[in-house]
């Protein structure tokens, strides 16, 4: 559960959240969770500071539930501790609402059936899609769809940004003298 990731000093092993990195990112991820509010979603844990972090700009882990899927905090990217819940009839209604965005950095699918999950991960539209808590790792790219991010991090496309490729049109005596 929520209340058992530790939020604090990030060079504490023990801690699994820390904080904003800066005062101004905090407000924005405490803007994203008053408007859920405002907005009628249902708070299930969290949405405001820590109690005893004075150093840091710490947020605590926020769940929201009964989030209309057009609401801006399931729109937009948060970058926080911050998680929407929402609930589906189908599994086209799912991935609907998964893709729903004009954002598609992250996904995750949960299945009793790993196939299955993977079939449905296949149709969402994110960069990366965890399946059953499995994470890529680093062997991979990691980047984003549509809205999010430019470019891969990590694995051979991530050295795409760091070099050029060039072509050159040669006549075919020169290519025979290279082959």
């Amino acid at each position: 559960m929520i209340e058992s990731m530790p939020v604090g000093d990030p060079f504490d092993p023990a801690t699994e959240i820390g904080p904003m990195v800066s005062a101004t990112h905090r407000a924005r991820v405490e803007g994203y969770s008053n408007g859920a509010k405002a907005s009628g979603a249902n708070l299930v844990i969290g949405g405001g500071r820590p109690t005893g972090l004075d150093r840091g700009w710490h947020v605590e882990p926020t769940v929201f539930a009964d989030v209309d899927p057009a609401a801006k905090i399931a729109q937009d990217e948060v970058f926080g501790p911050v998680l929407t819940v929402h609930t589906y009839d189908t599994e086209a209604e799912a991935i609907a609402i998964a893709n729903n965005s004009e954002y598609g950095l992250n996904g995750s699918v949960f299945a009793a059936d790993p196939e299955h999950a993977l079939a449905v991960a296949r149709r969402i539209r994110t960069g990366t899609v965890e399946v059953n808590g499995s994470g890529v790792g680093f062997h991979a790219p990691i980047g984003g769809f549509k809205n999010s991010g430019i470019g891969r991090e990590a694995g051979p496309e991530g050295f795409d940004a760091y070099v050029e490729i060039k072509s050159y049109g040669l006549p075919r005596p020169l290519l025979d003298t290279l082959a």
